[in-house]
């Protein structure tokens, strides 16, 4: 069921909304979360997509923000109600013309779902400069950002880095877990044998970055950040008193986990749609700690590398390259500088 709604207000959005959900049959709400994503109209319909995808694992009401000309000089509410297409839940399109579009949380508040958490997300290349002080951002118990899709990646997430407080995370960490999951299994009976290691990504990978930071903290060891082809992250190795650990994935979808003494194995490990992202986080509302653990060392590791020195520094750096393929572009802004300026000074960065 779709109803259009021009230049209309909360008040009839939630009208619409109670009287479509008794005409289907379902009076009583069952939705578990309100996902807030703040977007565009060219990002919107993949986002939109991810989100009725992931809501049937995670039943919820989907508020998408989409401001319009923000320069006309008199306000305008257009509303787009989706029910009942694809799966549970509901989805709700705001469109918002002029000053209105400068005050968004005003026109969100009334529509989230009473006593359930809130998560915002920021798809494509829309990240705010402070994801917990942004005025949608603030609502919500999670924030979800992709500096994958920045314009300028390491720079992006050298910033979140700086700003980052309980609650956040970014999709460049999500794209990661199988990855871990692998890692940690295959250093089950390894781990106190493991002196240093490599993460080998495409240039510009934050993904490859939270992954070598992850190492790090984990095994206290230097994990250095070398660049290949891809796509994505492409190997990790281990090196132990015994003999290297490893896992390369060449093609994106397979990967071969070769140990000591042991014979070669094949892994299923592809690259995740967008959709399995969100739904992943979705699962998880409460602050991730090994998420900000990571961050936080990428942020350590990137100020000990742009900081001079005669000697010393952090053991292992994790700050300048990346994951899924060159960066578009360059910002000027100052974390884009210095995490280029580690890139520069980081070891072991071999083609």
């Amino acid at each position: 069921m779709n109803i259009d709604l021009t230049d209309t207000t909360t008040r009839r959005i939630q009208e619409a909304l109670t009287q479509a959900r008794h005409l289907m049959g379902g009076p009583a709400v069952g939705m578990v979360l309100t996902l807030i994503i703040v977007t565009d109209e060219s990002a919107q319909y993949d986002a939109v997509r991810a989100a009725t995808e992931a809501a049937r694992e995670h039943p919820c009401r989907v508020l998408t923000v989409i401001s319009r000309d923000a320069r006309g000089s008199s306000s305008r509410l257009d509303a787009e109600i989706r029910m009942g297409e694809t799966g549970p839940g509901e989805t709700v399109l705001l469109r918002m013309y002029g000053p209105l579009a400068e005050h968004a949380d005003s026109v969100v508040v009334p529509l989230l779902m009473p006593d359930t958490p809130v998560v915002t997300w920021w798809p494509g290349g829309r990240v705010p400069k402070v994801p917990s002080g942004d005025p949608l951002g603030a609502l919500a118990q999670r924030r979800v950002t992709d500096s994958y899709a920045a314009r300028d990646r390491l720079g992006t997430l050298a910033r979140l880095a700086e700003v980052y407080r309980p609650g956040d995370t970014d999709f460049s960490w999500t794209r990661i877990t199988n990855w871990r999951s692998l890692l940690a299994a295959a250093l089950d009976q390894d781990h106190d044998d493991i002196t240093g290691g490599e993460v080998s990504a495409e240039p510009d990978s934050p993904s490859a970055e939270l992954l070598a930071a992850w190492l790090e903290v984990r095994l206290g060891v230097p994990i250095v950040r070398a660049t290949s082809d891809g796509p994505g992250i492409t190997g990790v190795r281990l090196t132990t008193r015994e003999g290297d650990i490893e896992v390369s994935r060449h093609d994106g979808r397979v990967a071969t986990l070769s140990r000591p003494g042991q014979p070669d194995r094949q892994v299923a490990l592809h690259r995740r749609p967008m959709a399995d992202l969100l739904a992943e986080e979705l699962r998880r509302l409460d602050p991730d700690e090994v998420y900000q653990d990571a961050v936080t060392r990428f942020a350590k590791d990137l100020t000990a590398a742009t900081t001079p020195r005669e000697s010393g520094g952090a053991s292992g750096d994790g700050a300048a390259s990346g994951d899924e393929s060159p960066s578009a572009g360059e910002s000027s802004s100052g974390g884009a500088s210095a995490a280029k300026k580690a890139a520069a000074k980081r070891p072991g960065k071999a083609k």
